[in-house]
């Protein structure tokens, strides 16, 4: 049974906390659907270039963002790559608002979406039926060798029991451990990097983040290709190390990277006109928290926690009800507001 080795270091519960607070930051801003779905469509040309160039893909994101538009019928394999990738990111992001049976089936039919085209039939949506290896293609010189093809399925099925068995644990740390597992079995003949990196984005999907179509994690792992390797993969032999393997550290970079990705995405909506109109206060903020933690609130109760007026009271919420945030209740001295659904 996988029971993967690592430890809650100060650097890594330091990010866990910083992400945590950002989600929430992002999730109390307001903008139209016109400046998100161009924001949304970014993240994809982003997410497309960025795993595809990892694995070696040579098309500039300039190019990525033609093939996305024009969708070529006759598409070199390079651009299938990219065409490949899009639909599976986009169909999994549709997915991930519904309920996803994250299982083997599910990761095979990733994998299928992935290399349909790309790679012989027998071997798309397929755990691998031979050995593989992993080279260093500056040294040249293989340093990974994986387990037995016989033992690959068995591997991957585990992993995705210790998914299960540990749905409540941090998504961060559920997510990111899966990541490095899924490429030391290395379950495929080719394309274990972008599909680990799709049903990764399934995983973190749980943190909670409703900007989630805006985000593009793979965009860190592209600015260091050479980092994202060392820290993700492991040298030797398979049955030699696979005991010995601490996740510590690359959980600690994994989360840089959420970091990095999420300050990206705040960056980019701060480049948007925020008015008054969708700005949202401390005292906005605390009604919201209120709510959260105690399911309603009531003039009296935001009374307690202000010295604003009340006629100024009445205005805050009605205008978290404009932007959407809440709801009213209720009529005249029993009226209440609760969370939009």
């Amino acid at each position: 049974m996988f029971d993967p080795k690592y430890s809650i270091s100060t650097k890594l519960l330091a990010n866990i906390k910083r992400i945590t607070e950002l989600v929430y930051e992002l999730n109390h801003l307001r903008f139209s659907k016109v400046v998100l779905a161009e924001l949304e469509k970014n993240a994809n040309e982003i997410s497309v270039f960025s795993s595809t160039s990892i694995e070696g893909n040579p098309l500039p994101i300039t190019e990525v963002k033609k093939i996305l538009k024009n969708k070529p019928e006759h598409a070199r394999d390079s651009e299938k790559e990219v065409l490949n990738y899009n639909k599976a990111l986009v169909d999994l992001k549709d997915n991930v608002k519904k309920e996803i049976s994250f299982n083997f089936s599910f990761i095979l039919d990733v994998h299928k979406k992935v290399t349909d085209g790309l790679v012989p039939k027998f071997d798309c949506g397929k755990v691998r039926q031979k050995p593989v290896f992993v080279n260093d293609p500056i040294v040249r010189k293989t340093i990974y060798w994986p387990p037995d093809h016989n033992e690959a399925g068995d591997l991957l099925k585990e992993l995705v029991f210790f998914v299960k068995r540990n749905k409540n644990l941090d998504p961060l740390l559920l997510a990111g451990i899966f990541h490095k597992q899924f490429v030391i079995i290395h379950p495929f003949i080719d394309g274990n990097g972008r599909t680990v990196r799709l049903l990764t984005q399934v995983l973190l999907a749980s943190l909670g983040l409703d900007l989630f179509d805006l985000f593009s994690f793979e965009n860190y792992y592209n600015k260091n290709v050479q980092k994202y390797f060392e820290m993700v993969g492991v040298k030797g032999n398979y049955y030699d190390i696979h005991e010995d393997v601490d996740f510590t550290l690359w959980l600690e970079y994994f989360t840089d990277g959420i970091i990095d990705e999420l300050l990206r995405v705040q960056k980019e909506l701060n480049k948007q006109n925020i008015t008054p109109e969708t700005e949202i206060k401390t005292y906005h903020k605390s009604i919201i928290r209120f709510i959260e933690e105690n399911g309603f609130i009531r003039d009296s109760d935001y009374a307690k926690l202000t010295e604003r007026a009340r006629s100024t009271r009445n205005v805050d919420f009605k205008k978290l009800i404009d932007l959407g945030y809440i709801e009213s209740h209720g009529k005249g001295k029993g009226m209440y507001y609760k969370l939009k659904v």
